[in-house]
């Protein structure tokens, strides 16, 4: 990979970092965890955009950054993080949109529901009701940032932004004829 496309790289996952963190001011309380749907729409465009190992460093820096500033619990980390990484891996081997929401929803709401049990009870001392207490919450949050993610994306898509941020060298030569 070159080094302008590392940078522009880098650049996009400093802003769509930013987005995940302002985003979770947009955040409402469902059985003790605290949902940010806009973390689950920026964790499919980093897959669409980025790739799978971007996006899971996308969720772990503004995961850190919301517990830095008191706008997230430690319960951010295995939900956006698995979200990331089952929706990254979906996309970059199907290339299918809907496909990569179902991943996200499945891999934040289920595998990341049941990750979180752990994190609240041991690591932040709450005493969760059940291992699956969790799932619900985390489902309601990133379904609603799927569905939002979905529409943006396919907007995106239809408006030629994605194509134009991954191929430059090919719109810069239509431009140019």
């Amino acid at each position: 990979m070159k080094q302008s496309d590392t940078v522009k790289k880098l650049a996009m996952a400093g802003v769509l970092t930013a987005v995940a963190v302002v985003g979770s001011l947009l955040s409402f309380p469902i059985f003790g965890s605290k949902c940010a749907p806009v973390q689950h729409m920026v964790n499919i465009l980093a897959a669409v955009v980025l790739g799978p190992g971007w996006g899971v460093g996308i969720a772990f820096c503004a995961s850190l950054l919301r517990n830095l500033l008191g706008l997230g619990s430690l319960m951010a980390f295995p939900g956006s993080m698995i979200g990331a990484l089952c929706c990254g891996l979906a996309y970059m081997a199907f290339r299918k949109l809907w496909l990569t929401c179902i991943a996200e929803a499945s891999g934040t709401g289920i595998l990341g529901g049941l990750a979180a049990y752990p994190v609240a009870k041991l690591m932040m001392g709450l005493n969760p009701g059940g291992l699956f207490v969790y799932i619900v919450p985390f489902l309601v949050s990133t379904v609603v940032g799927s569905i939002l993610a979905y529409f943006l994306v396919t907007a995106l898509q239809k408006g030629g932004v994605i194509s134009m941020y991954r191929h430059p060298a090919k719109k810069e030569m239509k431009m140019s004829q």
